[in-house]
C-alpha cells in the first residue's frame, strides 16, 4: 500500500464511529465512576469526621453545583475549539479534584469545594461528547452510539461499587482519579479530530444549516422543552438513587459495609438495558418506525417504569426485594437513552452540544436539591423516606406526560 493511501487508511481508522464511540464511552466510565465514589465513601467519613445528615446532603450537592456552571461552556466551548481538547480538559479537571479529595476532607468547606470542581470538570464532558457524536454518527446509529456510552458509564458505576467497598476510603479516590489521566494520554493517542476553518463536517448534513441563532431560540420551542423537562425528570429520581442510596440501604435496611456491593446491582441494570434498548430502538427505526414514535415510546419506558418502581421499592423492607425493585426502577431509566437523550441531534441537529448542555444544566437542578431536601424531608418525617420517593415518581410521570405531548423528531434550530 502506498505511503500517502496508508496514511488516509490510519485516519480513517482513528476517527471511523466504532473508535469514536469506544473512546468516549470509556471516558464516560470514568465520568461516572467518579460520581458515585462519595455516596459510598460517605458513610466511613461521615463517622469518621462526625458529620450530620444535612452536611452530608451538602457534599453529595456541591457536585452538582459545578457541573450545571459548565454544561453550557462545554457545548459553546466545544463547537469553538473542538471536542479533542475540550474533553481532555474535562478529564484532567475531574480527575485532579477525584484525587484530591483525600487532602480535603479535614475540611467540610474545602472538601466541598473540591467536589464544585469535579462538577466543572464532568459538566464539560457530555456536552462535548454530544457534539462529536452529533457531528460524527449517521443518524442510524446514534440509539447505539448514545445506549454504549450511557451502558459504558453504569459499568463505571457498577465497577466502582463493587471495588470501593473494600478499599480504604482514600485509596476509592486514588485510584479511579489516576484512571483519567491515563485515559487522555491514550485520546491524545488514539483520537486525530478533523476540523474546518469553522467547525466540524457533519455526517448527515441537516436540512438547514442556520448557524447563527439567537439564544433566546434554546427556550421558545416546545419539541426543546419537552427534552428539557424529561431530562430533568428523569434526573431527579436518577440523582436521589445516586446519591442517597448506600446511606438509605444503611440507615433504613440495615446494610452493612459489605451489603454496599449491592448498589452495583442497579448499575449492572441499567447496562444492560442501555444496550438492549439502544439495539431495540435501533431496529425499530430500521423496520420503519418513525422517528418520533420510537423517540416516545422509549422515553414514556424510561420515565413511567422507574416513577412505578421506585414506588415499590419505598414500600419494601426486605433488603433484597428493594435491591431488585430500585435495580428495575435504574435499569429501565437507560430507555431514555434511546428516547429524548438521542432527539437532540435530530430537533437541533447544528447545536445538539450546546441543546444538551442547557438540558443537562436544567437537570442538575435535582441534583442540587435532592441532597438539602432529602436531608430535610426526612428529618421533619423522624426519620421516613417515602415522602422522597413519592415526589421523584410524581415528577417522572409529569415528565412523561409532557414529552408524549410536546416532542417532536424534525429540525427547529
Amino acid at each position: 500500500m502506498p505511503r500517502r493511501a496508508s496514511a488516509v487508511y490510519f485516519f480513517t481508522m482513528l476517527t471511523n464511529p466504532p473508535r469514536i464511540i469506544a473512546l468516549c464511552s470509556v471516558a464516560n466510565f470514568i465520568n461516572s465512576a467518579d460520581r458515585v465514589i462519595m455516596p459510598i465513601a460517605i458513610v466511613p467519613m461521615a463517622q469518621q469526621f462526625k458529620w450530620d445528615l444535612h452536611q452530608q446532603g451538602w457534599v453529595l450537592s456541591a457536585f452538582a453545583v459545578g457541573y450545571m456552571s459548565s454544561q453550557v461552556v462545554g457545548g459553546s466551548a466545544a463547537k469553538k475549539y473542538g471536542g479533542k481538547k475540550i474533553l481532555s480538559l474535562a478529564v484532567i479537571l475531574w480527575s485532579l479534584s477525584t484525587c484530591l479529595v483525600p487532602l480535603f476532607a479535614h475540611s467540610l468547606y474545602t472538601l466541598i469545594l473540591s467536589r464544585v470542581i469535579l462538577g466543572l470538570g464532568e459538566g464539560l464532558g457530555l456536552p462535548t461528547i454530544f457534539h462529536i457524536f452529533s457531528h460524527a454518527i449517521p443518524c442510524e446509529e446514534r440509539s447505539r452510539a448514545f445506549g454504549y456510552l450511557v451502558a459504558l458509564g453504569s459499568v463505571g458505576q457498577t465497577v466502582a461499587s463493587l471495588v470501593c467497598p473494600h478499599l480504604p476510603w482514600q485509596w476509592m479516590f486514588y485510584l479511579f482519579g489516576l484512571m483519567g489521566f491515563v485515559w487522555v494520554g491514550v485520546w491524545y493517542t488514539m483520537y486525530a479530530e478533523s476540523r474546518g476553518s469553522l467547525e466540524e463536517d457533519f455526517v448527515d448534513p441537516p436540512k438547514v444549516s442556520n448557524s447563527n441563532v439567537r439564544w433566546l431560540e434554546f427556550f421558545t420551542h416546545w419539541p426543546l422543552w419537552s427534552i428539557y423537562i424529561a431530562h430533568f425528570s428523569m434526573n431527579w429520581s436518577n440523582y436521589i438513587i445516586m446519591q442517597w442510596l448506600p446511606t438509605y440501604l444503611s440507615s433504613t435496611l440495615g446494610a452493612n459495609q459489605s451489603h454496599m456491593m449491592s448498589t452495583a446491582v442497579p448499575y449492572i441494570m441499567n447496562s444492560l438495558v442501555s444496550v438492549v434498548a439502544a439495539h431495540f430502538a435501533d431496529a425499530l427505526i430500521a423496520h420503519k418506525w418513525t422517528v418520533l414514535s420510537v423517540r416516545r415510546l422509549m422515553t414514556s419506558v424510561g420515565l413511567l417504569g422507574p416513577g412505578l418502581f421506585i414506588l415499590f421499592f419505598s414500600a419494601v423492607y426486605n433488603l433484597p426485594l428493594a435491591v431488585f425493585f430500585v435495580s428495575i426502577s435504574l435499569g429501565l431509566s437507560a430507555c431514555n437513552s434511546s428516547g429524548h437523550l438521542s432527539n437532540h441531534a435530530e430537533v437541533a441537529p447544528n447545536h445538539a452540544g450546546i441543546t444538551f448542555a442547557i438540558s443537562n444544566t436544567l437537570a442538575t437542578i435535582p441534583g442540587i436539591l435532592c441532597g438539602p431536601l432529602t436531608a430535610e424531608l426526612v428529618t421533619q418525617s423522624h426519620g421516613r423516606w417515602l415522602p422522597v420517593f413519592v415526589i421523584a415518581a410524581g415528577v417522572n410521570f409529569v415528565g412523561a406526560v409532557i414529552y408524549l405531548s410536546q416532542s417532536a423528531a424534525s429540525q427547529v434550530l
